[in-house]
């Protein structure tokens, strides 16, 4: 959540008052986000703390929310560059931008149904608004990766880069966006008037993820455990190779 916080002060900081764009990404080689602390969630399940848990899930939607909303900047373009892995929360923080660029070869999903619950931090509303809420809940019980390529298909990947290209392929983006940028943004205020987000909307999903995890049996708990040593392994093997200036994704 470091980063996030970071990144919701930076916009709303008044003294920024030029920016237009910013991009959610990552300096961690071959991954975007591996999604919420699992081991946490654990912790937290097992001690019962709902209050714990629930000011957690908070904190994840308030940065999503705030990365789709842009903090009430309508001139703002938030933009996704998903280059590796984006799993469980990572891939609903990239969900939140309004523009979703990846890499081919990257890989994205929301493995939660694998230890009995749903992904509650914005996948159903952001995802649901892209793809169709009937496709979103597909995609969401599946439990499985999919590729960059496949969801470009499906219409949940905006810009499809070759691998190694996701950088340049936002500066094209950018340059795109410019030539056409007032019709875009008023197509967009159109899009949030007819597809709203609101915030109570995810915080009421929230309270059912919440309420919903606290009902995992010991089953649910023991595969959780096992995607949490897979989850803590590929941390530190992305960290270990990660340049000195990358941040945690």
């Amino acid at each position: 959540l470091a980063w996030g916080n970071g990144m919701v002060s930076r916009i709303d900081d008044p003294a920024e008052t030029d920016v237009k764009y910013f991009v959610l990404a990552s300096k961690v080689p071959d991954t975007f986000s591996l999604g919420g602390d699992l081991n946490l969630f654990m912790q937290h399940i097992a001690a019962r703390d709902r209050d714990a848990l629930y000011h957690y899930a908070i904190s994840c939607i308030d940065c999503s929310y705030a990365v789709h909303s842009h903090l009430n900047r309508p001139n703002v373009t938030s933009i996704s560059l998903v280059q590796g892995q984006a799993l469980g929360g990572g891939f609903e923080s990239a969900l939140a931008a309004k523009v979703l660029i990846a890499e081919r070869g990257a890989r994205m999903g929301l493995p939660e149904i694998l230890f009995n619950l749903f992904p509650g931090m914005g996948a159903m509303t952001f995802l649901g608004r892209r793809v169709g809420h009937h496709q979103a809940e597909k995609i969401i019980l599946s439990g499985k990766l999919y590729l960059a390529e496949e969801l470009y298909e499906m219409g949940v990947v905006d810009v499809l880069a070759e691998p190694g290209e996701g950088e340049a392929a936002v500066y094209d983006y950018v340059r795109r966006e410019e030539k056409s940028r007032n019709g875009i943004l008023a197509l967009r205020a159109a899009r949030e008037i007819s597809q709203p987000v609101s915030y109570d909307e995810l915080m009421r999903i929230t309270e059912v993820w919440v309420d919903a995890a606290l009902r995992l049996g010991p089953k649910d708990l023991r595969m959780m455990e096992r995607l949490v040593s897979r989850q803590t392994g590929k941390a530190e093997t992305a960290v270990a190779g990660a340049p000195s200036n990358a941040f945690s994704a």
